[in-house]
């Protein structure tokens, strides 16, 4: 279960396997997504996504919006526009019609809203006690923005790192139903497609100065600069009192013993930009829809350890490190 946990155990699987195995540039830049020089058509983008959240239906979506939103999101870091999406759904014998019917529903709804169309697919039926109801996996196909280059290993020391919106969210509203837990505030999942968000950034912003785009899904925030901060050979120095955390998600998350900075998100990015431009970054994400809260969390080091460290609210600092098991199960 750790090597599907976004930490440093699934990393080393994907390196020291997957990589190995099929080893080719598109993959060594272990981006969530694939640039493709298309010739004449540009360049294409692609990415996909497995998703095997339980429980199915959650506050703020189910599995079908959140196969949508996971994958359309994934093409978008790419500073892409995503078209299109293929679905594949390996369904256990016994499921419910009518709940598949509302998962479909919810697919095609979060589709429609983002744009995108569902274009092929594939189905397959297993046998009951050797599934969980459904498993979607979605392949997104999206047109990269001329010019626009981003991935893990573009930011350099001195960028300015900001995230689009309070973390930890979608975790702790899918812990909250999978126990049955009960809040005074209720949570929701933050599921959301962010291209419109990309879009915005990239319409102010020249080129070059958009270093770098991820959605801190699994493993959350912590885990994705990690990520960041060792692909691209820097360190990284944040501020926790800058880091936006919704109060019943800080609460829940002490309730529970979890650390925010590790619980998943899937309507949160992180932008990672020269220091010349991070305002202007800033204020465009704080004016879209999903931005509203956006907020400057840190700046990129020279750092030849890679070291991710936080400065507390007291004062002191720590490292943010790799996580080193699952903090939350099948949030995705």
């Amino acid at each position: 279960m750790q090597h599907g946990g976004g930490g440093r155990a699934m990393a080393q699987l994907v390196e020291e396997l997957f990589v190995a195995a099929f080893a080719n540039p598109a993959l060594s830049a272990l981006n969530d997504q694939a640039v493709l020089d298309a010739g004449l058509a540009g360049r294409l983008v692609i990415a996909t996504d497995s998703h095997v959240v339980s429980p199915l239906f959650f506050p703020g979506g189910d599995i079908g919006s959140l196969a949508v939103h996971g994958t359309v999101n994934d093409v978008a870091m790419a500073a892409a526009e995503p078209r299109w999406l293929a679905a594949s759904f390996i369904l256990e014998e016994g499921f419910a019609l009518a709940e598949l019917a509302r998962i479909v529903d919810s697919m095609a709804q979060a589709a429609r809203a983002a744009g995108v169309a569902i274009v092929t697919g594939d189905t397959k039926v297993v046998e009951a006690g050797k599934g969980d109801g459904v498993f979607i996996t979605t392949t997104g196909v999206g047109v990269a923005r001329a010019g626009f280059e981003t991935g893990g290993t573009r930011a350099r020391p001195g960028d300015v790192v900001l995230v689009s919106g309070a973390i930890g969210d979608h975790g702790i509203a899918i812990m909250a139903c999978r126990e049955g837990l009960d809040f005074d505030v209720p949570i929701e999942s933050d599921s959301a497609a962010l291209h419109g968000l990309v879009g915005a950034l990239c319409a102010v912003l020249p080129p070059p100065a958009l270093r770098v785009l991820r959605d801190p899904t699994r493993g959350g925030l912590g885990a994705t600069l990690n990520e960041i901060a060792r692909a691209s050979g820097v360190g990284m120095q944040l501020a926790e009192t800058a880091i936006p955390v919704h109060e019943p998600v800080r609460a829940a998350c002490e309730f529970l013993g979890l650390d925010p900075l590790y619980v998943a998100n899937e309507g949160k990015l992180i932008a990672i930009v020269d220091p010349e431009h991070a305002e202007t970054a800033l204020a465009v994400l704080r004016t879209h829809p999903l931005g509203r809260e956006a907020a400057r969390i840190g700046v990129c080091t020279a750092d030849g350890q890679h070291f991710v460290e936080l400065e507390t609210g007291f004062g002191g600092r720590r490292i943010v490190d790799w996580i080193a098991g699952e903090q939350l199960p099948r949030i995705c």
